[in-house]
């Protein structure tokens, strides 16, 4: 009997378009299917509350589609360094293989791979869960792009891998301890405020499929109609977010895309990819980019953390600004925000409010079901103007004008506000975007 490989899953819960499954499955032999919860190592940052929901789901379902083949997924908690080691004495595997990560993590990876090696493992890792590795695109100085559209362009000219199919079997690995997914306690009980949650999304990676083929059956037709927050998007983020699908799975998919109107809309699709790209590859040479300035410049803006009523009031929907609220409401019941009004609310408590960006992106990470490390402070610190390629600090969003212009029927704050709330505002939108712009000219100065 050949010795075991081990096959350690981490934001990858599919099966499908897997490499380092797939190099197992090539090796030949039994398969040992990790799962490791690690909050424990240096780089992890915990998960929030939606996304722990969403991985106790998308883990139940992974087991499930790993059984059906004959197989079955180990659950392990603890930090890499180790369990993975321990794993590897339990088993007697030879082979670990896993598909790399991008943040600070990577360090982790490292030291791992060392010293599986200096005892004589077998270890390799892939390239599976971008459509490019962050230094594969650099500018001709060989330096990370720092401005997106260069970077894309640059990006989409290279192959894009073919995605492979799923396995039709798993070969068993050796009897080895599993944990009890509900000890994890991934999931909210008291209160229980997931409801919302439930109704809204089904986590795995058979569930992400069928969402894709929706969307490239029906939704990517009126994707040139995105910015209209009742019109909604493609719903893949989370699917993404936990690797239930693949960047190159969804690249694909969209390129045989059917209709004039879906293939019009292909590029803009990609280009939102292209930006979940982009962020990794900041994040990839800043790996402290949820918690310091990627603008050392701003390290001198006089943003507040006061994180009293008027944040209080921002994180319930209760500002009295009504796309602000809506988009905070959505949040809270479904785990998600349509993408034009994030960039509202997040202009609104940066520069109508003065807080710090990192307040929102902490709040963003606790509720959002597609929370990850490079695309949520990527994303709030291009709102703040802090951040690569990003919006000038003098642009402030005005919530009533977006509202006017992508919402003028008023028919997604009405899904999301109940009739005739009325509420006082907690700021004058005018006067809160003087302040912004003269504390942004104090900084010029």
């Amino acid at each position: 009997m050949p010795a075991p490989s081990i096959v350690w899953f981490r934001d990858d819960l599919r099966l499908a378009d897997h490499p380092a499954l797939h190099a197992a499955l090539v090796r030949g032999g039994p398969i040992v299917l990790l799962y490791l919860f690690d909050e424990q190592s240096p780089g992890i940052r915990p998960l929030g509350g939606a996304t722990r929901w969403w991985l106790h789901h998308s883990l139940t379902a992974h087991a499930a589609a790993i059984a059906r083949l004959g197989g079955r997924l180990v659950l392990r908690r603890g930090a890499a360094e180790v369990e993975i080691p321990r794993l590897v004495a339990e088993t007697g595997a030879d082979a670990v293989f896993w598909n790399r990560r991008y943040g600070a993590s990577r360090e982790v990876d490292a030291r791992l791979k060392s010293a599986l090696r200096a005892g004589g493992v077998e270890v390799a890792s892939f390239a599976a869960n971008l459509l490019v590795e962050p230094w594969e695109v650099t500018t001709e100085a060989g330096t990370p792009y720092q401005v997106f559209t260069p970077f894309w362009r640059a990006a989409r000219e290279r192959p894009m891998r073919e995605p492979r199919p799923a396995p039709r079997a798993l070969p068993a690995g050796p009897p080895a301890a599993s944990d009890d997914l509900d000890a994890w306690e991934l999931l909210p009980t008291r209160p229980d405020w997931a409801a919302g949650l439930r109704a809204t999304w089904e986590p795995g990676e058979a569930a992400a499929h069928r969402r894709l083929e929706r969307f490239a059956g029906n939704g990517l037709a009126a994707y040139h109609r995105r910015d209209e927050p009742a019109v909604g998007t493609s719903g893949l983020g989370p699917h993404l977010r936990f690797g239930e699908l693949s960047p190159a799975q969804n690249w694909h998919r969209m390129h045989g895309a059917l209709g004039p109107e879906a293939r019009r809309n292909v590029p803009k699709f990609l280009a939102e990819l292209g930006w979940r790209e982009f962020n990794w590859s900041i994040l990839y040479a800043h790996p402290d980019l949820a918690t310091r300035n990627y603008r050392p410049a701003y390290d001198d803006f006089p943003w507040s953390w006061d994180r009293g009523p008027e944040v209080e009031a921002w994180q319930q929907g209760r500002t009295g600004i009504p796309l602000v609220d809506a988009g905070m409401r959505e949040l809270w019941r479904t785990g998600t925000m349509h993408n034009r009004v994030r960039m509202v609310v997040a202009s609104f408590l940066v520069k109508n409010l003065l807080r710090h960006w990192r307040i929102g992106e902490e709040w963003f990470w606790d509720t959002l079901v597609d929370a990850d490390e490079a695309n949520n402070p990527g994303n709030w610190q291009w709102v703040a103007g802090s951040g690569a390629d990003a919006a000038p600090y003098f642009r402030v969003f005005n919530p009533d004008l977006q509202a006017t212009k992508f919402d003028p029927d008023g028919e997604y704050v009405r899904r999301w506000l109940p009739a005739g709330e009325r509420l006082a505002p907690i700021v004058d939108l005018a006067a809160s975007r003087r302040d912004a712009l003269a504390a942004f000219a104090t900084l010029r100065r």
